[in-house]
């Protein structure tokens, strides 16, 4: 249900724009990570810093492209949120010794610390990777292509977070209790 809920905003967007244009599109996208938002809100009672983040810059970029008529804005916002975010890891991680995604998910998983420093890195990594190549689609071609590259482009965040859910797998401390009792049977 809630990798649905990811997935539903880009859809939209995508048949939208498909179907009425990259205005109509945008329009769609904006209204529906509102409503996505909203859903999140309700189910968990909060939303996350990365929610806030990725809504505002959707109704701001959204809007800039709709006022403007300027379809460069709408482009142009997955880089924008994608550099964000690796600066943020970055600097959080060099500069203040603070490892964000440890204290984001510390409480879910239980990992050594070294293990969360290569996984904030990875991300840094990741996040820069998928903003430079969004900002070569957006600036090289056109937005027939960055459009499916957008619904298609969904192959990198799904290899990422599967790569990264086997290594993370692979350093799971144990939980306390959960050894066999002696003679090796429940």
């Amino acid at each position: 249900m809630k990798l649905l809920l990811d997935f539903l905003p880009i859809v939209l967007f995508f048949g939208a724009y498909k179907l009425y244009g990259i205005y109509v599109g945008t329009a769609v996208l904006m209204a529906a990570t509102v409503v996505q938002m909203g859903i999140i809100y309700v189910i968990d009672k909060k939303l996350t810093t990365m929610h806030k983040a990725t809504l505002a810059l959707i109704l701001v970029f959204g809007a800039l492209t709709l006022f403007l008529q300027d379809e460069r804005f709408i482009k142009w916002k997955p880089t924008v949120l994608y550099t964000a975010m690796a600066i943020a890891l970055a600097v959080a991680l060099w500069v203040f010794h603070r490892n964000f995604l440890k204290m984001m998910l510390g409480s879910q998983l239980s990992l050594p610390d070294g293990v969360w420093h290569r996984l904030t890195i990875a991300w840094i990594g990741y996040c820069l990777f998928m903003a430079a190549i969004n900002g070569y689609v957006a600036a090289y071609f056109s937005t027939d292509a960055w459009a499916n590259f957008k619904l298609w482009g969904y192959v990198f965040p799904v290899a990422f977070i599967i790569g990264q859910g086997l290594y993370v797998a692979r350093h799971l401390k144990d939980e306390p209790g959960a050894e066999l009792p002696p003679g090796g049977s429940t």
